[in-house]
């Protein structure tokens, strides 16, 4: 008797496992399918740069990136260039002008609208209408 109880607790729990199973790859069907879908040219960013002297530099741009090294790979007359390593690209050239911290204590700094970026341009979210803004600092006290 003990046998054949066991035997229907193990029918229940293929059963139960199953219809589990089933709910989720329908769950991820419908996600899947419904999910809002990245468009081309959905969003609508400004990207500035302020250069060593303090000149700044305007650009208006529509991408679909997710991360904002692709949407200045993709700004026209944006240039940018450094150092790859395992945190992602370390941004030391834009436009032309080197930021040189070993020499004078220079880096490239972003912001998105308004705040510090806490990522790397590798890993920083893209959102419609962000404002970032790239800026030559140095680290000597103003």
């Amino acid at each position: 008797m003990e046998e054949k109880q066991k035997g229907k607790f193990d029918k229940k729990a293929l059963i139960g496992v199953l219809a589990l199973v089933a709910a989720v790859i329908v769950l991820a069907s419908v996600y899947f399918v419904f999910r809002e879908k990245p468009v081309e040219g959905a969003k609508n960013i400004t990207i500035e740069v302020v250069d060593n002297a303090g000149g700044s530099k305007m650009y208006e741009t529509v991408t679909d990136a997710e991360f904002l090294r692709q949407a200045m790979e993709e700004t026209k007359g944006l240039s940018f260039s450094g150092t790859e390593s395992e945190y992602g690209l370390m941004v030391e050239t834009v436009n032309g002008i080197t930021a040189d911290y070993a020499a004078f204590g220079a880096y490239w700094s972003f912001y998105v609208n308004g705040d510090y970026c806490m990522n790397g341009v590798d890993s920083q979210p893209v959102e419609n209408g962000d404002v970032f803004r790239i800026v030559y600092e140095t680290g000597a006290a103003e």
